[in-house]
């Protein structure tokens, strides 16, 4: 019985087919979309970029995302997410951008917003959507469940075109 292929190699085929491209801006996911994609032979036809945006002030420096905004919302914020998103988007001159902010771990978490907290951004030629997750404790769990949820936001809005 053949293995199920991954996501990310989905996502390849799927933006390949439409001739389509995606770039990844990353705070709580490390680099880790953009390593996924990277590992497909040929995934430079379709991968612009991606930003590793850790720091706050690189967030703003790099991406665009207005000081006030995080200063506003948090971080770790739905604004946040789609500020990234549209950043990356823009500064990568891709169709699809997809950022990640998030507490992964194991310190660093509130009330408010808990380690395993991820809001996932995604923008595209029609609009930006995001979406909250709780994904527990576990650094690398957090990052790893993050990764295949922003693979699975880009497949969905693939099949819709």
């Amino acid at each position: 019985m053949e293995k199920e292929p991954n996501i990310e190699k989905v996502v390849f085929r799927l933006l390949k087919e439409k001739k389509l491209t995606f770039a990844s801006a990353e705070s709580c996911t490390g680099g880790n979309i953009a390593h996924r994609i990277t590992l497909i032979p040929g995934s430079s036809e379709v991968f612009k970029g991606g930003a590793v945006t850790y720091a706050t002030p690189t967030k703003t420096r790099v991406l665009g995302v207005a000081a006030e905004l995080i200063e506003q919302h948090g971080v770790v914020s739905r604004e946040v997410a789609e500020a990234m998103a549209q950043g990356t988007r823009q500064l990568m001159e891709a169709d699809f951008g997809i950022a990640t902010t998030g507490v992964a771990g194991p310190t660093g978490g509130t009330e408010l917003t808990p380690v395993g907290t991820v809001w996932i951004g995604l923008a595209t030629p029609y609009g930006v959507s995001t979406h909250c997750f709780h994904f527990g404790k576990g650094r690398q769990r957090v990052i790893s469940q993050a990764t295949k949820e922003a693979y699975k936001m880009l497949f969905n809005a693939l099949q819709t075109l």
